[in-house]
């Protein structure tokens, strides 16, 4: 028998590369978690475009007993879409110009000022009146903050839409579109950084 071979089953565990949750705490499943950061990370590192900013921002992980902490994981995720939102911006650039990328900033820009114009209340389609969505008057107060940022360079960050958790009512908003509309504000954020 070779002594000099590691037996694999008493090698230690890698430690888990973000805290634990504990008690009746969920976090992300943690399997989940480090399977899409190594494939981010595969795809950032080769320069393929299977995978980007906008994947990144709309991963999801099951929640599960001692997970990953949600926070952690969360602004990591952050990190990661800023890194590929960079090299997007980059190769557009050097391909097409700066001003071809400025343009289009300023294009999307203006589409998500128009549908923000529409009066409070009344923004984003509803549900009805028996089906949940979000909060009106949180969503109208994050839709301001957008046109400040846009219209008059009133500081928001691309966190703090990310971050962004509304509470729900019948009758309220329609998330998909609220989500959508978020979405496309994140990506002018970070186009314009």
């Amino acid at each position: 028998m070779n002594e000099d071979r590691i037996d694999e089953r008493t090698e230690p565990e890698a430690p888990p590369a973000f805290a634990l949750t504990t008690g009746r705490t969920r976090g992300y499943h943690r399997t989940a978690v480090d399977t899409f950061l190594a494939s981010a990370r595969r795809a950032f590192e080769t320069g393929r475009d299977d995978l980007g900013a906008v994947d990144v921002r709309t991963a999801s992980f099951p929640l599960v007993k001692n997970g990953y902490v949600v926070a952690d994981v969360d602004a990591a995720l952050g990190r990661v879409e800023d890194a590929f939102a960079a090299r997007e911006r980059e190769r557009v650039v050097r391909a097409r110009g700066a001003g071809a990328w400025v343009e289009q900033a300023r294009e999307d820009a203006q589409l998500i000022l128009d549908h923000l114009a529409r009066p409070r209340r009344h923004r984003f389609a509803r549900t009805g009146v028996l089906t949940f969505g979000y909060r009106i008057d949180e969503v109208d107060h994050v839709a301001t903050r957008i046109v400040r940022y846009l219209r008059d360079g009133e500081g928001l960050t691309a966190e703090q839409l990310r971050s962004a958790a509304f509470r729900m009512q019948r009758g309220g908003y329609r998330e998909e579109q609220v989500d959508a509309l978020l979405d496309a504000a994140i990506d002018v954020i970070l186009a314009v950084r």
